[in-house]
């Protein structure tokens, strides 16, 4: 028998981001799906909002889902039409479903195309357009799977900002992406699958600090001159370029006065990102 997913335990509290990463197979599918009452788990038990997606079909009415792009639209509707059908199939009334259409299209900049099939609009607009829909019945979680993917500069900004909107709003989202800069960006925590288990969970900014060394790198305007740099190979600071990389950082306030008066355009300490911190766990993962 194969085992999707093990032990896995998260809690998303009302206005907050999670960001639920992994590589492809490791068990994010499986665990969505038991989420959005799609599949019974073997044990344990989710609850949504103290209700059970899977023994009640009113828990069904707190999850909104945007799951693989903008597939949860009729393309050949156009977004008044998809808002009002998807309001009315989630228990809204006929008067209530077109009010609140309205005001997503609105709030979401669609209104100018609220006549125009789905299938004419940009990319972004359908994106917009689909988490509108996920939004019509009001939900407290929201399930984001990748939703500023293939999206250019411009629309995946306006994507980031609607999330961030829709957050402040009270909001629950449980963000899936392989955009690791956008879930940094995002998510107010992070939680690593991979094989089915958790690796780790904490708040991204906790766990961006602990994969953080302490060393720090100074860029300079120029490059350096013979004098200086034999002086900073005497206190094995490396040198590349215009760029200095310390690893010991009791040596920084030296190097600074080493330096004076270079112009610098940086002095950093490194910090660790999102895709190193995934990359690290996932292969030590792997070979363990």
């Amino acid at each position: 028998m194969f085992t999707a997913v093990q032990d896995v335990s998260l809690t998303l509290g009302a206005g907050e981001i999670l960001a639920f990463l992994g590589p492809n197979g490791a068990g994010k599918t499986t665990s969505i799906k038991m989420v959005a009452g799609l599949i019974r788990p073997d044990g344990g038990w989710v609850r949504l909002c103290d209700r059970d997606p899977h023994g009640d079909p009113q828990a069904m009415k707190l999850v909104g889902a945007v799951l693989e792009g903008n597939r949860n639209v009729y393309w050949r509707m156009t977004p008044q039409e998809n808002l009002e059908y998807f309001g009315v199939l989630r228990g809204l009334g006929q008067r209530r479903a077109r009010q609140r259409a309205t005001e997503l299209l609105e709030r979401f900049d669609l209104a100018h195309k609220r006549r125009v099939v789905v299938q004419s609009l940009s990319r972004g607009m359908q994106q917009k357009l689909a988490i509108a829909v996920a939004l019509m019945h009001e939900p407290p979680l929201l399930l984001l799977d990748e939703p500023t993917l293939g999206l250019d500069v411009e629309a995946t900004a306006t994507v980031k900002h609607l999330i961030q909107e829709i957050v402040q709003a009270g909001c629950a989202i449980l963000l899936t992406t392989h955009q690791l800069a956008i879930a940094e960006e995002l998510a107010h925590r992070v939680a690593i699958i991979n094989q089915g288990t958790i690796l780790t969970e904490a708040p991204t900014p906790d766990l961006l600090r602990q994969f953080s060394g302490s060393a720090y790198t100074i860029e300079l305007a120029a490059p350096l001159d013979t004098l200086r740099a034999q002086k900073l190979a005497m206190l094995r600071v490396g040198v590349d370029g215009t760029t200095l990389h310390l690893a010991d950082p009791s040596q920084l306030y030296t190097v600074l006065e080493l330096l004076k008066p270079l112009p610098l355009l940086r002095v950093a300490q490194e910090q660790a990102t999102l895709t190193d911190v995934f990359l690290k766990l996932v292969q030590e993962n792997r070979h363990a």
